[in-house]
This record gives structure tokens, C-alpha cells and sequence, in this order.
């Protein structure tokens, strides 16, 4: 981070904790920025080299980013946000050859709707591929999901490597839009289902209406 060639490694984006939650702040890898991305891909090669095959995969993270759109970082487009993401996995599968390789997706940056088709290109790229998807929210019915990846997990059902997603604790703030309370335990279940989920990451503490029988 301190070395001149990666211009500072990471740039500052916004963080959402959670439904009704006050935005918080955080950091992300400048992917965009070529020195940057080879010195991650150096990180992936010595990671396969000592634990492909030993794992049962690597997850890479989350698609999504939310940067200043006023004041985009040195050097980041929407375009070469998705390419250097699809560089970094087409590598990754690459030096893994053993092990799962699983991206988690649930937006891009610029994108809704598929109106720029990066999440077509993915999911197409990832089922030609033998790559897994994944996604860090499992939240049934909300419209941010159902108008980004949550088609494509349908659409390529049983198409895909592997699918794994997680109920984070963000996740557990989000109420089912339909109902107005809190997602059951059913719900999530039955919505894991939906998108042939077949492992499913969760934390440790969990709220007493989710641990209910």
C-alpha cells in the first residue's frame, strides 16, 4: 500500500451494515488498477500452490462496490471494473485446477438489470467454465436481487460448478418484502432451494426468531 506502483491499493467506498442501519464506510481492492491486480493474482498462484486440492475451494469476493460516482477513483470505469473482476477469475481458475473456484456476485457497479449484461457475461463465462457462484445475501423476494443475479442463479440451475451463498448479519436486518417481518427460517430454506444452493454460510449468533424449530 505504500509502495508508489500501486498508487495507495485500495480506494474508500461505502458500506451497507443492514436494513435501517446508517451507512457506514470501508475499503476496496483497486482491482482496476493493473499493478494492483498482478500482485493479487501473485497471491492467488502461492495460495494454489500450497492449498489446491487441500481445500474444497476458494471464494473470491463480492462483485459489488459502492464508490463515490462523483468522485470515481483514479482510473476506474465501469468496463474496466468488470474486466479486471473477470481477469482475476479466469486466473484464479487457472492456478486452482484442484479445488472449487466460486465468485460471489450480487451487483455490479453501473448495472441493474442486466442493462450492461456483466451478469450475463458472467454467468454464461462461469458455466462454460466448471466455476462456482455464490452470493454473500440469501434475501428472498427483495428487488435488488430479483432484478440482478437471482434470475441468473434461476436460469442456470444445475448449469453451474457449485452455488454458495450466506446469511450474513446484514442479511437477518432485511424484512420479506411481502410480509413485512422478518424473514423466517422456512423462507430462506425454500429460497435457498429456488437458486439450488448446495452449501450455505452462516454466522455464529443468530437472532431467537431464526433459531426457533
Amino acid at each position: 500500500m505504500n509502495d508508489v506502483r500501486y498508487g495507495g491499493g485500495i480506494s474508500p467506498q461505502f458500506d451497507n451494515p443492514g436494513e435501517g442501519k446508517p451507512i457506514g464506510s470501508g475499503w476496496v481492492a483497486q482491482q482496476w488498477d493493473p499493478a494492483v491486480r498482478q500482485r493479487y493474482q501473485a497471491l492467488l498462484a502461492a495460495l494454489a500452490e500450497r492449498f489446491d486440492g487441500r481445500v474444497y475451494g476458494v471464494n473470491l469476493p463480492e462483485t459489488a462496490i459502492d464508490l463515490d460516482e462523483k468522485r470515481p477513483p483514479k482510473g476506474f470505469t465501469c468496463d474496466n471494473y468488470f474486466a479486471s473482476e473477470m481477469e482475476n477469475l479466469t486466473f484464479a481458475r487457472k492456478v486452482f485446477t484442484k479445488s472449487h473456484v466460486v465468485q460471489y456476485v450480487n451487483f455490479w457497479p453501473c448495472e441493474w438489470n442486466n442493462d450492461h449484461n456483466y451478469m450475463g457475461r458472467l454467468f454464461e463465462f462461469a458455466s462454460a467454465n466448471n466455476i462456482g457462484l455464490g452470493g454473500p445475501d440469501i434475501v428472498p423476494y427483495r428487488k435488488a436481487q430479483m432484478k440482478n443475479s437471482y434470475p441468473f442463479f434461476n436460469k442456470y440451475k444445475n448449469k453451474l460448478a457449485l452455488v454458495a451463498m450466506a446469511v450474513q448479519e446484514p442479511t437477518l436486518t432485511y424484512r420479506n418484502p411481502n410480509t413485512g417481518k422478518p424473514f423466517s427460517k422456512e423462507e430462506l430454506y425454500n429460497s435457498q432451494k429456488t437458486i439450488s444452493v448446495q452449501i450455505s454460510f452462516s454466522g455464529a449468533r443468530r437472532p431467537h426468531w431464526l433459531a426457533k424449530k
